[in-house]
C-alpha cells in the first residue's frame, strides 16, 4: 500500500475526511501536510475509563452473549426485570435516565434517552429577548455587564409576557487581553465572576468596601459610565473589589462567611481544583475564586428565580461555547481529552469568506467515547444548572469540526468527525432531566440532513432574517421552519437597522477586507428591497415591518436582541478580525427612546399571542 493510501486510510479510521464540500458547492481535497497534523492531533493515549452507550427510550439493543437472567438498574440502585423482543435485543427502559444492564459479570452503562427534548407545557409561540450581558448597563458595574443589568429587561418581560431571556456565554474567562471573546472560555465548567453583580447579592458588603476604599469607588463609577469595556481594566477593578468583599465578610458578617464557605465545600474537589488553576492563571488565590464562584451562583439563581415567578416559560437561556482556551484552566486539568496541536474553526462561508480561525480547542472524539462522554456530561450539566433552555454555539460540531494546524490560514483544514447520535442523546437526556430548552446554532457551511435530525429530537434550529431566503427572494413568514428560533440578527451579524444600511460591509472596508466597497453596498440595497417586498407587515420603516414579519414567523421561539430593540446599528462582533474592530466591547447606550423600545417589544408579544398554536 502506496504511503497516500496509507494515510486515506488512517483518516478513514480516525474520522478524518480528507474531502469536503466548499460554501459554493466546489469539491476540495485535504492537503497531505493537514491531514497528518489533524491524525497527529487526534489520537488519544489515556486508559479505557468506561465505555457508555446510548439508545431511545422504545428502542432494544444488542449485548454481549452470557447466560442467566438479566436486569436494568437505573441510578438509584432499583433493579427491574429485561426483557428480550423476538430478535433477541434487549428492551430498553420506558423511563429516561443513565441504566446499568446486568447480566451474571457482565454490565453495561446505557444512557436511555427520551425521543424529544424538553419543551414547556402550553407553550406554542414563545418569545423573549437575546442579551450580550457584557454590555447591559446598570449601577457600579465597574464597566462590565452583569446579572442586575438584567433588571430592566426582565420588567419588559414580565410587562409584555415574554417567555426567555437568553444570554451571551457565562464562562469562566480567561485573564482579559487583546482579542478577549466570551466564546473562548477558560473553562466551561464554572461560572464568571466578572458577569455577576456583587451590589445585587451583598448589596451592603459591596457599598461598605467602596465607602472605605475611595479610590476603588472612584475607578468603579468611572468605568461604569464608560462607553465601552474595557477589559482589562474594568477586570481588575472587579476583582479588586470581590477580594476586599470577601476580607469585609470575614469581620463583619462571620456567619454568613461560614454559610459561604460550607457551600464552597460541599461542591467538592471540582472546585477546589478549578480554583487552584484559576489562581495560576488569573488574580487573586483559591479562596477569591471560591468565593467569586458561589457569588455568581446566587446572582443568577436569583435573576432565573424572577423570570419564572414573572411567568416566564423559560426563563435564562444560556449559552455553550464550541470550545475553550487551549493554556485555560478547563484545558488544564481535562488535557488528555483535548485536541492538541491545532484550532478549530470554519471555512470560508456566508459570515466570512475568508474562513476563521477560533484559536480554542475542543475534545478528541476517540478520547471523549474512552472516557464515557463523561467530560461532554459535565459541561452540560454546569451550563444547563439553574436555567430554562441552553444554545449551543455551532451545534454542527456534534457531527463535524473545522480542525486546523496552530497558526495555518482558516481554509487549510479538515473535517473531524465526532459520534453524532451519541452527543445528541446525551444532550436530549440531559435537556429532560435539567427541564431545559435545547437551540442549536445552525448557521454556515450545512451538513445535508442534519436539520431535519435536529427537528426530529426537538431540538430548535435558528433563522436569522437575512439568511431565510432561496436565492434572491426572502421566504414569507409562515414558510420559516417551526423547528426553530426566529431572529433579526445574531451577534456576529450587525443588527437589522445595521444590516439595510451596510455598517458590516463599511467596517470590512475600512480594515481592508473588502476591495470593492461599492459593488458591495449595492448589492445590499438590492438585498434590502427584496426583504421590503416579503415585509409588507405593520409599520412605517422597513426595519418595523421586517420586525413585524419576525413577530408572524411560525417558528416556536422568536428572540429579540436588545441591540435590535434599541435600534442600534453597530455590530457587535465582526467575524475573522481581532483588532481594528471593537468586538465584545460594545455597551448599551446609557440613554435611550423609551417610547421606541416600548413599541418594538409591544409589537413583537401582542403578534407573537395572536398566533395559532
Amino acid at each position: 500500500m502506496s504511503e497516500a493510501a496509507m494515510l486515506q486510510e488512517e483518516a478513514r479510521r480516525a474520522g478524518v475526511l480528507t474531502r469536503w464540500v466548499d460554501v459554493d458547492g466546489v469539491e476540495r481535497e485535504v492537503e497531505r501536510e493537514v491531514l497528518r497534523a489533524v491524525l497527529q492531533s487526534v489520537k488519544a493515549d489515556g486508559p479505557i475509563r468506561q465505555r457508555l452507550r446510548t439508545a431511545r427510550c422504545g428502542d432494544a439493543v444488542a449485548m454481549p452473549r452470557a447466560t442467566g437472567t438479566a436486569c436494568w438498574v437505573d441510578d438509584q440502585g432499583v433493579e427491574m426485570e429485561a426483557r428480550t423482543d423476538a430478535n433477541g435485543r434487549w428492551r430498553l427502559p420506558d423511563q429516561p435516565g443513565y441504566w446499568h444492564w446486568q447480566q451474571g459479570a457482565q454490565r453495561q452503562l446505557v444512557a436511555v434517552a427520551p425521543q424529544h427534548a424538553w419543551w414547556p407545557q402550553h407553550t406554542h409561540r414563545a418569545w423573549g429577548l437575546a442579551a450580550q450581558v457584557y454590555s447591559l448597563r446598570g449601577n457600579c458595574d465597574a464597566g462590565i455587564g452583569d446579572s442586575a443589568g438584567c433588571v430592566r429587561w426582565r420588567e419588559q418581560l414580565r410587562r409584555h409576557g415574554g417567555d426567555a431571556l437568553a444570554l451571551s456565554p457565562l464562562h469562566a474567562g480567561m485573564l482579559p487581553g487583546p482579542g478577549h471573546s466570551p466564546y473562548s472560555p477558560g473553562d466551561r465548567r464554572w461560572l464568571d465572576p466578572l458577569q455577576a453583580s456583587l451590589v445585587q447579592v451583598l448589596p451592603e458588603i459591596a457599598q461598605s468596601v467602596l465607602d472605605k476604599d475611595a479610590s476603588l469607588a472612584e475607578a468603579v463609577a468611572a468605568a461604569t459610565a464608560a462607553r465601552r469595556v474595557d477589559w482589562m481594566h474594568s477586570a481588575a477593578l472587579k476583582w479588586r473589589w470581590l477580594r476586599q468583599a470577601r476580607q469585609h465578610l470575614l469581620s463583619a458578617a462571620p456567619a454568613q462567611w461560614q454559610q459561604i464557605r460550607a457551600w464552597c465545600g460541599s461542591a467538592g474537589e471540582s472546585l477546589r481544583a478549578y480554583c487552584r488553576l484559576a489562581a495560576d492563571t488569573l488574580s487573586g488565590n483559591a479562596e477569591d475564586h471560591a468565593f467569586a464562584q458561589w457569588l455568581a451562583r446566587q446572582a443568577w439563581a436569583q435573576v432565573q428565580a424572577q423570570l419564572r415567578s414573572d411567568g416566564a416559560s423559560i426563563g435564562l437561556i444560556a449559552d455553550l461555547a464550541v470550545g475553550c482556551a487551549p493554556n485555560g484552566a478547563e484545558a488544564r486539568s481535562e488535557g488528555t481529552h483535548l485536541l492538541q496541536g491545532v484550532e478549530l474553526g470554519a471555512p470560508p462561508d456566508a459570515f466570512n469568506p475568508q474562513g476563521q480561525a477560533w484559536g480554542i480547542t475542543s475534545w478528541s472524539p476517540s478520547a471523549l467515547q474512552d472516557e464515557g462522554f463523561a467530560p461532554f456530561i459535565s459541561v452540560l450539566r454546569a451550563v444547563m444548572a439553574g436555567r430554562g433552555g441552553l444554545r449551543i454555539d455551532h451545534i454542527l460540531g456534534l457531527q463535524r469540526l473545522w480542525v486546523l494546524p496552530c497558526g495555518a490560514g482558516a481554509g487549510q483544514g479538515a473535517y473531524l468527525q465526532y459520534p453524532f447520535e451519541d452527543m445528541i442523546n446525551l444532550l436530549v437526556l440531559e435537556s429532560w432531566r435539567q427541564r431545559c430548552v435545547l437551540i442549536g446554532e445552525d448557521l454556515g457551511v450545512v451538513p445535508a440532513g442534519i436539520r431535519q435530525r435536529l427537528a426530529e429530537r426537538g431540538i430548535l434550529g435558528i433563522e436569522v432574517l437575512p439568511f431565510v431566503r432561496e436565492g434572491d427572494r426572502f421566504l414569507p413568514a409562515s414558510r420559516w421552519r417551526r423547528d426553530a428560533v426566529a431572529m433579526p440578527s445574531t451577534h456576529d451579524l450587525p443588527p437589522l437597522a445595521g444590516w439595510v444600511r451596510g455598517r458590516d460591509l463599511r467596517w470590512r472596508a475600512r480594515l481592508g477586507e473588502l476591495a470593492d466597497l461599492p459593488t458591495a453596498l449595492a448589492q445590499r440595497r438590492k438585498d434590502a428591497r427584496a426583504l421590503s417586498a416579503a415585509a409588507n407587515g405593520a409599520g412605517a420603516t422597513l426595519e418595523a415591518r421586517a420586525l413585524s414579519m419576525l413577530a408572524h414567523a411560525s417558528c416556536r421561539l422568536a428572540l429579540l436582541p436588545l441591540e435590535d430593540a434599541l435600534g442600534s446599528r453597530s455590530p457587535v462582533n465582526l467575524p475573522g478580525t481581532t483588532d481594528g474592530h471593537p468586538n465584545w466591547r460594545r455597551r448599551l447606550p446609557r440613554a435611550w427612546d423609551h417610547a421606541a423600545v416600548e413599541t418594538r417589544v409591544a409589537r413583537i408579544s401582542t403578534t407573537r399571542r395572536r398566533l395559532p398554536g
